[in-house]
């Protein structure tokens, strides 16, 4: 759980399970890089399960909730979370969650600086497995606490370009990567990671496309952390 004062991200014990083992994690608002480092996002493709993407079929955006929900407990929603976590310079707005003002500084995606101003943002959170991927990769066989943790875990949130957001869509590794060449490491361990948490499965192509880029950074780590992979009782019905 992510405690925020002052809009600085303190530290908290998070508990997370991945693919059946429990991970102790001494994590900020942001992933953690998970300890050992030496190819663990590129070894850990091969234990994502490989089959075709299934139909799309009854996919709304409210299967996973309301948007930003606050799953943390922390009085702040899912949204102002993130912005505190990934701006710089931040101003608030009645008090210190709702985020006025700030900087992305730079943008993962182009690393180019983006201004934030609340009400005309040219910044998105980007969930970077899509809740329309993951809809066709598993999660339409979840509860609702399952779907309602995968939109709201910081693992998978990222504040970013809008535009670059919009145009990604609901690709997956194989349908895009981020134009900054020097981010697809990091953002393909990213998808690794949430995936693997999740118990998302991935296409034969994104598999190859994810094998692809990680062959390029054979050191890379893999992230953890985030937040538990079932959302509170308030979030969903019983």
């Amino acid at each position: 759980m992510v405690r925020l004062k002052g809009g600085v991200a303190v530290a908290a014990l998070v508990l997370v399970t991945v693919s059946g083992c429990k991970l102790e994690t001494e994590g900020s608002s942001g992933p953690e890089e998970r300890p050992g480092g030496g190819g663990a996002a590129l070894a850990a493709v091969d234990s994502l399960t490989v089959k075709g993407r299934a139909p799309k079929t009854g996919y709304e955006r409210d299967n996973f909730g309301s948007a930003w929900a606050d799953t943390d407990s922390n009085d702040c929603d899912t949204r102002d979370d993130i912005l505190k976590r990934d701006l710089k310079d931040v101003k608030f707005k009645d008090g210190d969650c709702r985020v006025a003002s700030g900087v992305l500084n730079p943008d993962p995606y182009t690393g180019k600086d983006v201004t934030f101003t609340r009400g005309h943002s040219l910044i998105d959170i980007d969930h970077l497995v899509a809740l329309s991927d993951a809809w066709q990769k598993g999660a339409q066989q979840w509860d609702a606490s399952k779907r309602i943790a995968l939109a709201n875990d910081p693992l998978n949130l990222l504040a970013v370009d809008a535009g670059n957001n919009r145009s990604k869509g609901d690709g997956d590794a194989a349908t895009w990567l981020p134009p900054k060449k020097s981010y697809r490491c990091t953002y393909v361990a990213r998808q690794v990671a949430v995936k693997m948490k999740y118990g998302l499965w991935v296409t034969e192509a994104e598999k190859a496309a994810m094998e692809r880029v990680l062959s390029g950074c054979p050191d890379q780590a893999l992230p953890s952390g985030g937040n538990p992979t079932k959302a509170p009782a308030r979030f969903h019905a019983d």
